[in-house]
């Protein structure tokens, strides 16, 4: 009985063994019908090319207003009337604020009359122009001068008498002295119209100056801007320069950029620049106006100011800009098309096709321009490279398109 259980054994193993056996085979044969066969994939290249692309500098920037000054008052006064507002526009001498006049004006009239008493004591008549007045011609001038010929007359009388001996000296001494009083009062006389002249024009002065007052008192654009800030009210009682307002010149805005010291020397007066602005599509232009003399040992940048022309209004002083400086319009340099550049962990490949295959080779990219890329090392021109590679990878088969 032990025997015979034991050869059933054996032969049930067996059967089990060779049932796996079959199993084993058939797998293989499944998975080796199965596997696919390497697919060759197309492609299309390009060729790398030397042609003119601009040199750019890319930098970031604010924009400025050309001109921004708070403007007051020169005069102290209560205001009447603010003809502005945040955000109004003004031109070059437009009224913008007032004050009450009336105390000015009283001013004037007061200066008015002053003037004319002191050209009435010079004898000037209404409406004459306030020429330089001849001294001899003027009343109180001629009068001293007519008492002075009297008494020059008198003395020669009394020296002629008393040489006659016709009078005592006494009358003599009385004549020559009658004769000096009244040649210190036409020295006088002349003295007194030379300071009626200086009254005269102190009075103009006085004039002119309450005039520039009244006209002070008017408030206007010192060119054409808008209004940033309004800083006073009607009714309230400002001091000299107070600012009353803040106007601002929109045409041209300075862009002011800090532009790398390692692209500084390139940049130039006069170059262009391309501009944009955030919340706006729309690319702007101007030009490098001016240049810092010296870089910032801080940032280690260089300060540069453009002109943006801004004739309508459409960009606003404080603004982040994103600029490009034009340093060369045209330089030969050699570039693939920008849709040819893989990108894996921060390093940048083309892909190539030799003997069939696809070969990776390791560039280093410059500028962009368009559609296309700088490559400054890694492959020479007329190299063909792989357009749009996707998920093309090294060692794979590729046939070209084409």
């Amino acid at each position: 009985m032990r025997r015979a259980f034991s050869g059933g054994v054996i032969v049930a193993a067996a059967a089990v063994a060779c049932a796996l056996a079959a199993g084993c085979r058939s797998g293989a044969v499944e998975a080796t019908q199965g596997k696919p066969e390497a697919v060759t994939r197309q492609v299309r290249v390009a060729a790398a090319e030397r042609g003119a692309m601009p040199r750019r500098v890319s930098v970031t920037g604010t924009l400025a207003a050309e001109e921004q000054v708070s403007l007051g008052m020169k005069v102290a006064g209560r205001l009447s009337v603010i003809e502005v507002d945040l955000g109004s526009r003004a031109v070059k001498g437009q009224v913008l604020a007032r004050l009450v006049s009336t105390d000015f004006q009283l001013r004037v009239e007061q200066a008015q009359a002053a003037l004319q008493q002191a050209r009435s004591r010079l004898g000037l008549p209404e409406g004459a122009p306030d020429a330089r007045v001849d001294p001899a011609q003027t009343s109180l001038v001629r009068q001293a001068s007519a008492v002075l010929e009297e008494a020059r007359l008198n003395r020669d009388r009394s020296q002629k008498l008393f040489d006659d001996q016709l009078v005592a000296r006494s009358t003599l001494d009385a004549a020559m002295a009658a004769f000096q009083v009244a040649e210190a009062k036409y020295q006088d006389a002349l003295e007194e119209i030379l300071n009626r002249q200086g009254m005269l024009a102190q009075r103009r002065t006085e004039l002119d100056i309450a005039q520039q007052q009244l006209s002070d008192a008017v408030l206007t654009a010192p060119y054409d801007g808008a209004v940033r800030e309004r800083q006073a009210s009607p009714g309230q009682f400002v001091a000299s320069g107070q600012p009353i307002v803040t106007l601002v010149r929109l045409h041209p805005l300075r862009l002011r950029l800090a532009v790398p010291e390692r692209d500084a020397a390139g940049v130039r007066e006069g170059q262009e620049v391309h501009l944009t602005v955030e919340g706006d599509e729309k690319a702007y232009s101007g030009r490098v106006a001016r240049l810092s003399p010296v870089i910032s040992e801080g940032s280690r940048t260089l300060m540069v100011e453009a002109e943006v022309p801004n004739r309508n209004g459409a960009l606003r002083p404080g603004s982040f800009a994103t600029a490009e400086i034009l340093t060369s319009a045209a330089q030969p340099v050699l570039f693939v098309p920008a849709s040819s550049i893989v990108t894996f962990a921060g390093i940048e490949k083309v892909i190539m096709v030799k003997d069939g295959k696809a070969v990776e080779k390791r560039v280093h990219t410059g500028r962009r321009a368009d559609d296309r890329v700088e490559i400054l090392d890694g492959i020479e021109p007329g190299d063909q490279v792989v357009v749009e590679p996707g998920n093309l990878v090294a060692g794979q088969a590729v046939s070209v398109a084409g």
